[in-house]
């Protein structure tokens, strides 16, 4: 165990690593090495930041927790906290099952923790955080919250109503960041486009995309975590018109039989989702979207999932995931339906869902086989520098692969971007060659 020492260890989503990224830096104002490798934890201070989205998040939340209780006992690590969705949802039932963490906190008091073990005041610090992504990318969660009643889900139940950040403070992050050699920002909520409705009682998205395109050191734009209900169909001009939006977009759309999207309260319609997708691709062309359904509802028949394979082959998504529906506690399923479709359907489903996209996948990394594109390059290992296009998130997407050896291999930098002539794919991913650094 290593005094003055802080280990973080973030489960679940990008937004949950931005509050691990913002108590890192309140620990580092006030004098502790803080540290984020869930490899090598051996703090005087170990905080775990809790996922409880779904049935297996939650059970990865408490496995990592026993984990560290048992390192506790055996004298590797301090003392042990434990915050984030799982304890804002759960926090009285842990501290009775698992009562050797020193201190449970939820998902918003997060620097109370802080302050409680150090006794120290802490100033605003304006959104600043400790990086963990590579230097020349980070997340920016511009709402928090979720006003939707959809009926699987529980992140309402955990992070309550959609609560907009103005479009000053986010501007004024986001210009500390490139400040600090930030060039990409992956646009971060719940929902995204509910963004505004709150604050200025209308959607406002596209002010923000405008604004965040007047920052000069920002090269790329990334949204995540659209809804298709209400889309704002005002940012659509905007993404097409600034060179710094990449033309991707992450829109949740679970599921395509209107019985299911009825049952699911989605507050849409097959037809009317086709039309959106349809305006999207029309107004942005080229644009790559990324999309994720669920199967296994409560009340899926085998003619809406074989409705839902019929419409992913049709619209051929450029990325998409997917998961098996998990009955969560409280939710509106939870209480009028009963999860009466067995676990292994849910599964085949889930595969057969998942092998088709596979292939449609794998046919569009080969129709850019020949174009050329701008990538930027995240990491390198000993074959290859590992990087991405416009189309590809990190860690999510695939990626593209530029040999190390080679008449055309030329020393790289991370975090620089190049144009790259995509020559051949290794699965889903590209493989490219850069002949110059211009």
């Amino acid at each position: 165990m290593r005094k003055n020492r802080v280990d973080i260890i973030t489960l679940g989503c990008s937004k949950n690593l931005v509050d691990s990224e913002l108590l890192m830096h309140h620990f580092i104002t006030v004098g502790y090495q803080v540290f984020h490798d869930p490899e090598r934890v051996c703090g005087e201070i170990v905080v775990i930041n809790t996922c409880g989205f779904i049935g297996d998040a939650k059970e990865e939340s408490i496995e990592t927790i026993l984990r560290m209780v048992e390192a506790k006992k055996q004298g590797a690590i301090g003392q042990l906290y434990v915050m984030g969705c799982l304890s804002e949802r759960y926090r009285e039932e842990l501290k009775k099952e698992i009562p050797e963490v020193d201190a449970y906190y939820g998902k918003f008091d997060w620097k109370n923790l802080v302050g409680n073990l150090t006794k120290a005041f802490l100033v605003d610090a304006s959104g600043l955080r400790k990086i963990t992504t590579p230097q020349h990318y980070a997340y920016v969660k511009i709402s928090e919250g979720c006003d939707r009643a959809c009926s699987y889900c529980a992140i309402p139940l955990i992070t309550g109503k959609h609560k907009s950040r103005s479009i000053d403070n986010i501007i004024k992050e986001v210009t500390s960041l490139t400040d600090s050699g930030v060039k990409e920002i992956q646009l971060i909520a719940q929902d995204l486009t509910y963004y505004g409705k709150d604050l200025y009682k209308r959607a406002a998205l596209a002010d923000l995309l405008r604004e965040l395109c007047t920052i000069d050191r920002l090269e790329w734009i990334r949204l995540h975590y659209a809804y298709p209900t209400q889309f704002p169909l005002d940012i659509l001009p905007v993404m097409a018109a600034e060179d710094k939006i990449c033309n991707y977009l992450d829109i949740a759309l679970q599921h395509a039989s209107d019985n299911m999207l009825k049952i699911m309260r989605r507050g849409i319609s097959r037809k009317e989702t086709e039309a959106l997708l349809s305006r999207i691709r029309q107004e942005v062309p080229g644009i790559h979207i990324r999309t994720t359904m669920m199967v296994g509802h409560p009340g899926e028949t085998e003619s809406d999932f074989e409705e839902l394979l019929d419409f992913v082959a049709a619209q051929r998504f450029e990325r998409m995931g997917a998961f098996a529906y998990s009955h969560e506690d409280d939710t509106y399923s939870w209480k009028h339906y009963k999860d009466d479709i067995p676990l292994k359907i849910k599964k085949d489903r889930l595969s057969k869902l998942m092998k088709l996209q596979e292939g449609i996948t794998f046919d569009n990394a080969q129709q850019k086989v020949g174009q050329q594109q701008k990538v930027i390059i995240d990491r390198e290992d000993a074959e290859y520098y590992i990087g991405r296009t416009e189309f590809d998130s990190p860690d999510v997407d695939p990626e593209v692969l530029i040999s190390k050896q080679g008449d055309l291999s030329i020393p790289l930098d991370i975090g620089q971007f190049y144009k790259a002539d995509i020559v051949d794919t290794i699965g889903f991913d590209l493989v490219a060659e850069i002949r110059n650094k211009t």
